[in-house]
């Protein structure tokens, strides 16, 4: 178990020892309510919402969140100083204490409306959101990024953009270890390809003892995620590792990364802890599928786990699937796993 290298001054620094990524149409509140079950200390975050959506758009459907969810953090895409501490202020008044400003998606929608890893390219402009963000009575103001973008020199660029922004006021920063290729890669291209370069990281984290960086990309146990918090950096963010295997990620985290004496929950009762949140879902005009998408991996690796994803994806495809219904296949994976445990 590693302890927190230093302590900083925002209420969710501790938390951000383990975090899981902010991924657009996964880590919305279902899902988020769901890694809750398993985790009650890592850092949640919203999937990316842009700032004049915010501004312009239904709050409810964009920030809509159960107390139960938190630690949890609001992303923002945007470039606009404006716009984005208007943006702030109403994410602080829906009870989010973080806000992350996105600059490190490189999708052509956050190209062409210059927000995303493009604003890598202009340092300036990041600080000045930032500093406007920060202005906002209760909102600790933190960053996303890569490397660098393009053709741009990493060891060059980064330094100075990270200088900028902590002297904007950000104290707290996630840097994803890869370029992102606006030009010639998509946006799943840009998570692989480009080579990961954690030394580059690490050494961000020890040139700005101040920060509090957080290591992503390509992250994929929660062993590498320790051994990573045994190095300079204060914390690790986890993204696809941690949707497609949420308990091989998140059911150690509490005690490994956080200290807590708590027992550890089995996949089992997950399960069952998720019916009452289903069953007010669909009680509220929903359908089981818009949760129990993000419950497919909970069996990875185990005895039962096609059975469950078959069944979950059958269920979830019918319009009138019922939380009695799944209580059903939770039963069925009870009588498939007890054994495996009693043997164990």
């Amino acid at each position: 178990m590693t302890g927190p290298k230093r302590s900083f001054s925002d209420p969710l620094a501790a938390a951000a020892r383990l975090s899981v990524a902010p991924m657009m149409a996964w880590t919305d509140r279902h899902c988020r309510m769901f890694h809750r079950q398993i985790s009650a200390r890592a850092l949640l975050y919203t999937e990316m919402v842009t700032a004049a959506a915010v501004v312009h758009g239904d709050l409810d459907r964009l920030l809509g969140h159960s107390a139960a969810e938190h630690p949890l953090a609001l992303q923002l895409g945007g470039s606009d100083p404006d716009l984005l501490q208007q943006a702030t202020k109403i994410a602080v008044d829906q009870g989010f204490a973080e806000v992350n400003l996105n600059c490190g998606c490189p999708s052509d929608r956050v190209q062409s409306g210059a927000f995303g890893a493009v604003l890598m390219k202009t340092p300036d402009l990041v600080a000045r959101c930032v500093d406007a963000m920060g202005q906002v009575d209760g909102a600790v103001i933190t960053v996303k990024c890569r490397i660098g973008v393009d053709d741009q020199t990493p060891q060059d660029i980064l330094p100075d953009f990270l200088a900028q922004i902590e002297a904007a006021g950000v104290s707290r920063v996630t840097i994803h270890g890869r370029m992102a290729w606006l030009q010639g890669l998509s946006p799943k291209e840009n998570r692989d390809i480009p080579p990961l370069d954690y030394a580059l990281v690490t050494a961000m984290a020890r040139a700005f003892p101040a920060l509090h960086v957080s290591l992503n990309g390509g992250v994929a146990s929660l062993d590498a995620a320790l051994a990573h918090l045994d190095g300079p950096c204060s914390g690790v963010m986890i993204g696809r590792a941690a949707y497609h295997d949420p308990y091989g990620i998140l059911a150690r985290v509490d005690s490994d990364v956080y200290g807590s004496t708590a027992p550890q929950v089995d996949r089992i009762t997950v399960a069952q802890s998720m019916v009452d949140y289903i069953a007010a879902h669909i009680a509220g005009g929903g359908r089981l599928h818009h949760v129990t998408r993000h419950m497919l991996g909970l069996f990875a690796g185990q005895p039962g786990a096609r059975h469950w994803r078959r069944s979950l994806s059958e269920l979830g495809a019918q319009d009138d699937a019922t939380v009695r219904d799944y209580e059903t296949l939770v039963a069925q994976m009870h009588d498939i796993a007890a054994p495996v445990a009693e043997s164990a």
